[in-house]
Formats: structure tokens, C-alpha cells, sequence
């Protein structure tokens, strides 16, 4: 199993490994690869001007956020305290309401994780819509194969 392919140059977040993130052998507890997936989705969103805090005040996106829908990881190696990762995410496909991304944590040239997930936009709990402007940045992304910080950007 592998991330989805390519469809544009992937955004890359750096993270370092610390004592916090492993277990008791020295190795990266598995519950710390989500927060680094989710470090990587955030600062990618936040390339394309869509910041959690401007989400979170409901200013342009009338209340929406996104939740992952489902996700499937694949462990290939394991991570080491101090290691230095990277993070790289992927957009994959863009629905109404939902946007499927493919991540990778790579140490150097070593691919340690995969993943797949589907991210719902919800608003009071419930699937909706995204805005028509967010659905054509996250389109525009997605077909032109551009970098995230490339792209244009103009937010409500």
C-alpha cells in the first residue's frame, strides 16, 4: 500500500523526533505519527491561507473544519529519538465536501510511513459543502500540479 500518486510537487514540513514522541525502546510510539501527519496537513492548509485560528473565529468559512473521515497508514520502519523527518503531503482528489489526501514521513531517502485519509469539511457537526471559493483553490492545486505556495490565494 502507498500514498496516492503525485498530482503536484508535495508540500514538506520538517519534524524532529523527541523523548515525548517514543516509547520505552527508543522507537516513535505509533500514536506520535498522527501528530506529525496532522502537523503536515495543517501547515499545508496554511500555504493556501487557510489557517485553523481564522477557522476556528468563523471568519470567511462560515463556520466550517475539516475532520478526518478515515484513515489507513502503513508502518514500513521505524523512527528513532532525535531523527529528523520529513512530512510530506499530497492533495489528492477535491469532492463538495470532502478533500483525500496521501502523506509520506520519510527519514533522508527512507520511507518510514504512508498514509491515506479522507478529510470531511463539517459545520455543527454535520457534512457541508465547502465555500465555491475553497473548492477552486483546492481544484486549482489539485489540477494545475502545483506547489501549495505557489498557488493563488485569496481568502473572504
Amino acid at each position: 500500500m502507498s500514498a496516492p500518486a503525485s498530482l503536484f510537487t508535495p508540500h514538506r514540513f520538517a519534524v524532529r523526533v523527541y523523548y515525548e514522541d517514543t516509547d520505552f525502546s527508543g522507537f516513535v510510539y505509533h500514536a506520535s505519527y498522527l501528530r506529525f501527519l496532522e502537523r503536515g496537513r495543517t501547515e499545508f492548509l496554511r500555504e493556501l491561507g487557510i489557517g485553523h485560528r481564522v477557522m476556528f473565529e468563523d471568519k470567511g468559512l462560515g463556520g466550517l473544519h475539516f475532520a478526518v473521515r478515515d484513515m489507513v497508514l502503513e508502518f514500513l520502519k521505524p523512527a528513532l529519538m532525535d531523527d529528523k523527518l520529513m512530512v510530506e503531503t499530497e492533495l489528492a482528489a477535491v469532492g463538495g465536501a470532502s478533500i483525500a489526501m496521501g502523506q509520506k514521513i520519510l527519514r533522508g531517502k527512507d520511507l518510514l510511513l504512508t498514509a491515506k485519509m479522507r478529510i470531511a469539511a463539517v459545520s455543527q457537526g454535520k457534512a457541508r459543502r465547502m465555500p465555491a471559493q475553497l473548492l477552486t483553490m483546492l481544484e486549482s492545486v489539485r489540477a494545475r500540479g502545483v506547489e501549495p505556495s505557489r498557488a493563488p490565494v485569496t481568502q473572504s
